[in-house]
């Protein structure tokens, strides 16, 4: 994983996950007030703590695994965490929030594509001066990554079946059907028959310098994730009307409530990624980030797609043009930055430019 800092739990690690437990059974027991400000700023607190606990602990399970399963279990374990909060933010909402998963998968995307990405290169560029992936890993992050992103993003734009930026039911299930299979293809290949394609390259330092941490640990760590991903997911359904009160004071755009999930969700592995990349080991960093939003936008659509035929909402998954082109654009850099398997600063400053405009738009359509 990235890092040789995960071998123990710290006491944080543990108190956020139990203090979220708390607020969540004290919240659905009426014992504590349902609209009082300190009190949302002390669930959110909580959460954000969880969300970090969640990760440590994801990251723990996943040094006691070994690569490609310590990148391959934080990834979805982040990804848990996201559908959890965009359907507690689904079924919050009147309408049944028909494009808040758009935006939000949109949104992680965007983060890893430009933000994370562009930061992982700059940083290790700058330290490093010129790193290495491994061009077999990468190609088939992004064949993945952006076979789902257009069908289930840009596609709705186009169809005729129905009106505006939808899927009609049978479009949506083979929508559905097909991240859910490319994904099990997508990790059979990483874990199985190719495991060596996302490996750290030979002469990444320290590739193995991380304390592993014992059965034990990664017992006790096991447990503590599922609490966290447990207390996220509900503190969130706590959280949600206050979140879109904010956003909406704030004079934003509702849509910006997608970037601001996706922000939260994946700060953590990006500071992991960060790490990672520093240590000069690219690959590791690049792993956890396509990996993050490749389960996000394979794992997302399925679990909405189920949930908007249980609540009879109709998806809008198509992206507004203005979208499509910092979509399209920031899928072609990312290829053209990291399919040669050497990178430089240069192209994170790109990949950061992409980020900048990404933001602007999103607050200002």
């Amino acid at each position: 994983m990235a890092g040789p800092t995960h071998a123990h739990n710290p006491w944080w690690t543990m108190a956020f996950p139990l203090l979220a437990a708390v607020l969540v059974i004290a919240y659905f027991a009426g014992l504590v007030p349902k609209d009082q400000p300190l009190f949302f700023a002390l669930e959110a607190a909580v959460l954000l703590g969880a969300v970090f606990a969640a990760v440590h602990h994801a990251e723990v399970v996943g040094n006691r695994v070994g690569e490609p399963f310590g990148s391959i279990i934080l990834a979805v374990s982040v990804t848990i965490i996201e559908v959890g909060l965009i359907v507690a933010l689904m079924l919050a909402a009147d309408d049944g929030g028909p494009t808040i998963a758009r935006d939000t998968v949109y949104s992680a995307v965007m983060l890893v594509l430009t933000g994370l990405i562009g930061l992982c290169l700059v940083v290790g560029g700058h330290k490093h001066y010129e790193q290495t992936i491994k061009v077999s890993g990468t190609s088939s992050y992004l064949a993945v990554l952006g076979t789902l992103t257009v069908s289930a993003l840009i596609l709705p734009n186009f169809t005729t079946s129905t009106a505006g930026p939808t899927y009609s039911t049978a479009q949506l299930a083979a929508v559905a059907f097909v991240s859910i299979m490319l994904y099990a293809a997508f990790m059979f290949v990483q874990t199985v028959r190719h495991r060596d394609y996302f490996l750290a390259a030979a002469d990444d330092a320290h590739a193995d310098d991380y304390e592993a941490p014992t059965n034990r640990q990664a017992g006790v760590s096991l447990v503590f994730l599922l609490v966290s991903l447990a207390g996220v997911v509900l503190l969130a359904k706590m959280l949600a009307p206050a979140l879109d009160e904010l956003i909406e004071l704030a004079g934003l755009p509702q849509e910006f409530t997608g970037v601001v999930i996706a922000a939260l969700v994946l700060a953590p592995e990006s500071i992991a990624a960060v790490r990672a990349s520093l240590a000069n080991r690219p690959q590791t960093a690049i792993n956890l980030a396509l990996g993050s939003a490749l389960a996000s936008i394979a794992l997302t659509i399925p679990v909405i797609t189920l949930l908007g035929a249980f609540d009879n909402v109709q998806l809008a998954l198509g992206v507004p043009p203005a979208k499509i082109v910092l979509l399209s654009l920031a899928l072609f850099v990312s290829a053209i930055t990291l399919l040669p398997g050497r990178t430089s600063m240069l192209q994170g400053f790109v990949h950061l430019g992409l980020f900048i405009m990404f933001v602007v738009v999103a607050a200002v359509p």
